[in-house]
């Protein structure tokens, strides 16, 4: 496939960009740095021609300003550029502060999540909510276990839907190179169009 892979320089962004690449995909990686192509996701409609699917691995806003509004923009600008580009496979790296730790309870809302991260977290769960309108794209929204950070590869992991998942003692984790594993594997098979998984151990 040829992929299109905007916020490729991030944490998480290049690793995918390595497990697509590896996985014999051509990638095209996407930053507003410059590397290895300049631009952003209001570059879509241009950038996505010719391409067979579109990740988007990008990050609200972090100098201190409301992230919700500039966020959100930015995911209507992705999903209208897809659009225009005639790509209908388009995978976005969420938040997991909208996954529910108990009925009606979003993980954001909860008592004790980070202040640091709350309006990313609830700008991350406006996306959802837009692209839960769209129905004429295949969108899936992969969001992480509450912690993700650097580690090892081992290619296995669980697949959840609206609830939080944690391991036998509680944690919730993934590295991000099994989460770029697993934006692979929903990209190869496609089992998940239109809606939101999440992954962790």
């Amino acid at each position: 496939m040829k992929i299109l892979v905007f916020g490729a320089t991030g944490m998480i962004g290049q690793r995918i960009v390595a497990e697509l690449t590896d996985r014999g995909h051509e990638v095209t990686g996407v930053s507003r740095t410059g590397g290895p192509v300049k631009g952003d996701v209001r570059d879509t409609a241009t950038l996505a021609k010719g391409h067979d699917a579109i990740v988007s691995a990008i990050a609200p806003p972090r100098d201190g300003t409301d992230p919700e509004g500039p966020f959100l923009e930015a995911n209507r600008a992705l999903v209208d550029g897809a659009r225009e580009a005639g790509v209908r496979r388009l995978i976005v790296v969420g938040g997991a502060g909208s996954l529910k730790v108990a009925p009606g309870l979003d993980l954001v809302d909860t008592p004790d999540f980070p202040e640091i991260y709350k309006r990313e977290a609830l700008a991350a769960r406006e996306v959802l909510r837009l692209l839960r309108q769209v129905d004429d794209l295949d969108w899936t929204y992969i969001s992480p276990a509450a912690e993700i950070a650097p580690g090892s590869r081992t290619g296995i992991y669980r697949i959840g839907h609206e609830d939080l998942l944690s391991d036998s003692e509680g944690r919730s984790f993934i590295s991000a190179e099994d989460y770029a594993a697993a934006v692979g594997d929903e990209l190869e098979r496609g089992t998940h169009p239109r809606g939101r998984i999440t992954v962790a151990y």
